[in-house]
């Protein structure tokens, strides 16, 4: 169930520009994970159009900037989140260059790949959608903070009562299922938005996850026309199920509006779908914490004031 407690005029359908209308961002930086496909690189443009200066980090370059080619305010970097090492040079670039970030969106993913090992034998899924984006956040912290009133917005994804982290084999060492594996890290994406914006409040750094909704994108890749076919989303001819897709500008507006809306101001810590914040889903604030613990282990961050 969803409610309005905010922009009673937008919804499912509303439009990245819908959600900018009017809106200058000038003077603004913007950092979109992600930010060269799909979702993402309809988030940079729209920002981009509406005067924020934003930077793209891409683990393929090349094909951000031909992505990317013509648009102005937005600059490409490298970064691979399965990579630590990678993370942190980025990180220590952008603080050399940039004093402050005012928005980041954490859009970056993977969805139900083959089992995947990166980095020192983390699971694929767990590693890209979630720890990286912990290790960016936590080390970009100095310019989230510097920004006054900073954004962070986590790209998750539909919300089902039956997901968990697996806390006994985070990393699934035994009994490999990739939608297990996916839903467990989008379930992270939200605990990580819900603890982030616990310990940023303090600091005027305000956290937020969203669901998309449904959206052809390349986060399909992995998947067969046949898989795709059973669960309905499209038919034999691949023609999709009338009603169940929304466009990329529609599948954007949410956490462009979620990183922008100032009438947000005063929120924090909360799960949007269709531009709306939702109720009567609370988060565990627990398994919130103990993620955001095991994260720190993990990556061997925890840089942000737990006062």
């Amino acid at each position: 169930m969803t409610s309005d407690t905010t922009d009673a005029m937008f919804g499912a359908h509303s439009k990245t520009a819908d959600v900018l209308a009017g809106m200058d961002l000038s003077g603004r930086t913007a950092l979109v994970t992600g930010g060269y496909s799909g979702l993402g690189l309809a988030t940079t443009r729209a920002l981009a159009r509406a005067g924020a200066r934003v930077v793209v980090p891409a683990r393929r370059p090349d094909a951000a900037r031909q992505a990317l080619a013509g648009a102005a305010e937005v600059e490409i970097e490298q970064l691979d989140l399965a990579d630590l090492a990678s993370v942190r040079a980025f990180a220590e670039r952008f603080l050399r260059s940039h004093p402050a970030l005012d928005i980041l969106i954490a859009g970056a993913g993977v969805m139900a790949c083959p089992q995947t090992r990166v980095g020192p034998g983390w699971e694929a899924q767990f590693a890209i959608n979630h720890l990286g984006h912990y290790a960016l956040t936590n080390l970009l912290w100095p310019a989230l903070t510097a920004s006054g009133a900073a954004r962070v917005v986590s790209v998750a994804s539909g919300r089902d009562p039956s997901w968990r982290i697996r806390w006994d084999d985070v990393q699934f060492e035994r009994g490999y299922d990739k939608w297990e594996a996916y839903a467990q890290s989008k379930l992270a994406n939200i605990l990580f938005a819900s603890h982030l914006d616990l310990l940023g409040g303090p600091h005027r750094v305000r956290a937020f996850s969203v669901n998309p909704g449904y959206v052809r994108t390349p986060l399909q890749r992995h998947l067969a026309v046949e898989e795709m076919v059973a669960a309905g989303w499209i038919d034999a001819d691949g023609t999709p199920a009338p009603g169940l897709f929304k466009t990329v500008e529609q599948g954007a507006a949410t956490q462009v509006w979620a990183a922008t809306s100032p009438r947000l101001a005063t929120n924090g810590g909360d799960y949007c779908v269709d531009c709306r914040i939702t109720v009567g889903s609370p988060t565990d604030s627990g398994a919130a914490a103990r993620l955001w613990a095991l994260s720190a282990e993990l990556t061997g961050l925890d840089l942000i004031d737990h006062a």
